[in-house]
């Protein structure tokens, strides 16, 4: 994918994502990105955040690859299913790294706004990064949101909820999974071409 071609935009989920998170590495790192921000981080509001991914998307100055990571996974699943087409268009793929299973026994409930999970398909190829001790979702709850949303899934071993408790601040490695979600929407562009 040529250099600048895309704009990467970047979901933080739940409480945000610190200087030291991953995505704030990849924002930092990537040649063109940026991130939703949330007026409230603390005490989410699914129409408050959807509302405001759709604003950033509508005002992305090219078209997207969507980079989320937990809430913001599922922030992106209810704007996908309720999207004008024209901005779903505009969005590339997406990469979805440790969703949180809002639905889940014991889920913070801070987060059940967000409850239930869309199911639909996402209109744009995907790949979803899950792990296989992830506090958020058991192996098979991100296996079964990959299917769901047909997205690739990719399980790490040992790799928690992929963020800073879980030792992944620049998490270098995740660009491999970045890369490969790039090869997913060149395929997918050749099969429509």
């Amino acid at each position: 994918m040529r250099r600048h071609a895309v704009h990467y935009l970047i979901l933080p989920g739940w409480q945000g994502s610190p200087a030291e998170h991953w995505q704030s590495h990849w924002q930092r790192s990537l040649p063109d990105a940026s991130r939703v921000e949330q007026d409230d981080w603390l005490q989410p509001r699914r129409e408050d955040w959807v509302a405001s991914l759709d604003c950033h998307v509508a005002a992305a100055p090219r078209r997207l690859i969507l980079i989320a990571h937990s809430l913001g996974c599922v922030t992106l699943a209810h704007w996908a299913a309720q999207a004008a087409p024209a901005l779903r268009d505009k969005v590339l793929g997406a990469l979805l790294v440790a969703p949180a299973d809002v639905e889940r026994p014991g889920c913070p409930e801070a987060l059940q706004d967000f409850a239930p999970i869309p199911r639909q398909l996402l209109p744009f190829p995907s790949l979803l990064v899950g792990s296989d001790n992830d506090p958020a979702a058991t192996p098979a709850r991100a296996l079964e949101l990959a299917r769901q949303w047909g997205a690739e899934p990719v399980l790490l071993a040992g790799a928690g909820h992929i963020n800073v408790k879980s030792g992944h601040r620049q998490w270098e490695q995740g660009f491999a999974h970045l890369f490969r979600l790039q090869n997913l929407i060149e395929q997918h562009a050749r099969r429509l071409a």
